[in-house]
């Protein structure tokens, strides 16, 4: 009898350990990611690989608060920023499943108000173009309507009006954080339930993100990460400012746990646990390029085997040896966060960090693809961090040619006040 309960032990341990052994691609990555923390300051890391729909890694790094000891566990809230941007395409594509809208549908047809500079876009952009930035407008141009405003989602609509293109429409790739808070704001006009509780009700439930929310006021509790900057070369942690009229282009909350279960979502073709919530045509359309991104000569240099780039709906692509790649990226809130999927090989990377400016999490995913890929090893995270440095200077070399160029002890032509 003895003998028996011992051999039972012993095979309980042996799949226990083959169950949660480290696999052969991850092998060095947890000491690689603490020197990346190191190298880039970062206080705090969340990082999960999940692959054929199981969860092969998922291990949380440093701290919520530089100079305190809380540890980032899986709970552990973070800002999400444009992660966001996919889960308001997601639900717009089940409203298109459900057959109560259509991709190319104008946007005036649930946003009766929503009006652009220009009549002839006003009436032709449709919930396709919101959702994959190609409305003429530039990069980023009404950020500054939401970021740090008190401004209402409905406020900041109604001012882009008054914003002249930089581009013809549909010719240009140019990122709007407005446009898809637009897209956003067709949910509530088709639903007659907010962007939020649409999300709420139809993603976070039935994936079972428990913990995420899509407001700062939701933040409750202390398992929250704080954000960080680098002042002066030294780490210092920041308060956090509301992000909630930002709504369907940044403003989700959440932890690892929570995001996993996004990652196997959205490899299972719109499935999960054995529930089909999303058409596997509909998660292919978002997946689908749709806006064409040039390749820049940074990108070049590091992806020298990338032929082409472009934005989905709500998701970057690009292919990598081969493979499609999706993937995305967010900051707000000093923090910053990544997503990354090879639809074709299963294997799903979210990274989570609260820290500002840093391209480690881009660079640890780099690292485990290539992994899992055979591809040939590189330092993705110290040629990053190259780049960035590089970037810093030539950024602070423009600032001292201007303070150089400024004229002192002088006043402005005109009053301040309009």
């Amino acid at each position: 009898m003895t003998k028996v309960c011992f051999r039972f032990l012993l095979l309980f341990l042996l799949i226990s350990f083959i169950v949660h052994a480290e696999p052969k691609e991850l092998k060095g990555l947890d000491s690689y990611i603490t020197k990346a923390m190191t190298d880039w300051k970062v206080p705090g890391f969340a990082l999960a690989v999940v692959k054929d729909d199981k969860v092969v890694f998922s291990k949380c790094y440093g701290v919520r608060k530089y100079g305190e000891t809380n540890p980032v566990d899986e709970r552990t809230m973070f800002a999400i920023a444009s992660l966001t941007k996919a889960f308001t395409a997601a639900s717009i594509a089940m409203l298109v499943d459900e057959g109560k809208l259509k991709w190319d549908d104008p946007a005036t047809k649930y946003l009766p108000g929503f009006q652009l500079y220009d009549p002839y876009v006003t009436r032709e952009i449709t919930i396709r173009d919101l959702l994959s930035h190609r409305s003429g407008l530039g990069a980023y141009a009404p950020d500054l309507l939401w970021l740090r405003s008190t401004l209402s989602r409905a406020d900041i609509l109604n001012r882009i009006r008054y914003l002249k293109p930089e581009t013809s429409f549909r010719s240009a790739y140019a990122y709007s954080n407005i446009m898809v808070l637009a897209g956003g704001e067709i949910i509530p006009s088709v639903t007659g339930k907010s962007w939020d509780q649409f999300v709420r009700e139809r993603i976070f439930t039935p994936l079972g993100m428990a913990s995420s929310n899509t407001s700062i006021q939701d933040l409750k509790g202390e398992n929250v990460a704080s954000p960080h900057i680098i002042e002066e070369k030294k780490v210092k942690s920041v308060p956090f400012y509301s992000v909630d009229n930002l709504g369907a282009a940044g403003a989700i909350n959440s932890n690892l746990a929570d995001m996993t279960k996004w990652l196997r979502f959205q490899l299972s073709d719109g499935s999960f646990e054995g529930k089909q919530l999303i058409k596997k045509e509909s998660m292919e359309e978002m997946h689908s390029p749709q806006t064409i991104i040039r390749i820049g000569e940074m990108s070049h240099k590091d992806f020298p085997d990338t032929h082409f780039g472009a934005y989905g709906l709500c998701w970057r692509l690009r292919d990598y040896h081969g493979k499609l790649m999706v993937f995305h990226a967010g900051a707000v809130n000093q923090m910053t966060s990544y997503i990354l999927l090879l639809p074709e090989e299963k294997l799903g990377i979210v990274a989570l960090t609260n820290m500002s400016g840093t391209s480690m999490h881009s660079a640890i995913a780099y690292r485990i693809v290539d992994a899992y890929l055979g591809a040939p090893s590189k330092d993705w995270s110290a040629d990053f961090l190259k780049e960035d440095q590089e970037d810093e200077q030539k950024h602070a070399e423009i600032i001292k040619n201007l303070e150089q160029t400024r004229i002192k002890d002088t006043k402005p032509s005109l009053p301040l006040s309009g």
